[in-house]
């Protein structure tokens, strides 16, 4: 046994390779909004609006089925590539073409040129090459090869949990080698992981239990309930029989972040935003005012 001296250093020399805490877009209208940090001012702490997910953050994103998140990440990333930034897009559970039919109706939606964004997201099918989902150095080597040819700074994984199905007694470990290999590589990331029916609505685990959720930098956690009784026809403003959907920032690492339950809502068009929170609805609801 012996002592390994290279992963030994001060904060202060290892502060030196810390990177520039700013917001990555999102393109989710709300979202953004719901992280910030804490600047110095006249020897004072204040609060500022980050203006995104963090840089070089890698998040998890999870939820039940059909509560928005593909939605989200098609929405970053058409807005990155829109902004110059080149995208790595893996999809575990769609073929490549099918999600390209995805992201264009994304696009559209929210009134980015296609043409000129298509060539900077590049597709992952995992979905179509079993090797990939399945051996996870080849898939890290593939991910290596798109991010140094096309300059990727941004990737997806749709989802994360497809590469663990059916033996999530090694969650664990894919999980940490996908974080650790998105962190060398300098990433700005969002997993998406799927909720199994076992768990909570309410809760952050997701296949593989917390796997995801306590290794990544934060988890955004999405919900959807459907409306039963008059007291949440009345908080909600929508019918017994509806569904509403709700998300929340369960934590992060790396910045600050709203800690209230959001409403979410999927306009006609297709995209995600993010709505009031809870708190708010309570306090109209009581007669607060707007």
């Amino acid at each position: 046994m012996s002592v390994v001296e290279r992963a030994i250093e001060t904060a202060a020399k290892a502060y030196l390779r810390a990177p520039k805490l700013f917001g990555v877009p999102t393109g989710i209208e709300g979202l953004d909004d719901m992280f910030f940090t804490v600047e110095v001012e006249d020897g004072r702490p204040v609060k500022k609006p980050l203006g995104g997910i963090p840089y070089r953050s890698v998040l998890n994103l999870t939820g039940v089925p059909d509560t928005g998140k593909s939605l989200m990440v098609e929405q970053f990333a058409v807005t990155q590539a829109s902004l110059g930034y080149p995208v790595c897009f893996v999809t575990v559970e769609s073929p490549a073409n099918f999600v390209a039919g995805g992201l264009k109706k994304r696009a559209e939606a929210m009134g980015i040129d296609w043409e000129e964004s298509k060539e900077r997201i590049i597709l992952v099918d995992a979905a179509s090459y079993r090797e990939l989902r399945e051996e996870l150095p080849t898939l890290l080597k593939t991910l290596a090869h798109v991010i140094s040819e096309y300059d990727v700074k941004n990737s997806v994984v749709d989802s994360i949990t497809g590469l663990f199905e059916a033996r999530e007694v090694m969650a664990r470990s894919i999980v940490r080698e996908v974080f650790n290999f998105l962190k060398k590589w300098g990433q700005t990331a969002i997993l998406i992981s799927q909720k199994r029916s076992a768990h909570g609505a309410e809760t952050a685990e997701a296949a593989g239990g917390y796997a995801v959720s306590h290794i990544l930098d934060g988890t955004i956690v999405l919900n959807k309930e459907l409306i039963t009784t008059r007291w949440q026809e009345q908080l909600y403003g929508s019918p017994i029989g509806g569904v509403v959907r709700t998300i929340r920032i369960d934590g992060c690492r790396m910045t600050g972040h709203d800690t209230s339950t959001h409403l979410l809502y999927i306009t006609e068009l297709g995209l995600v935003k993010v709505g009031p929170s809870l708190e708010e609805l309570r306090r109209r609801m009581r007669g607060g005012g707007e």
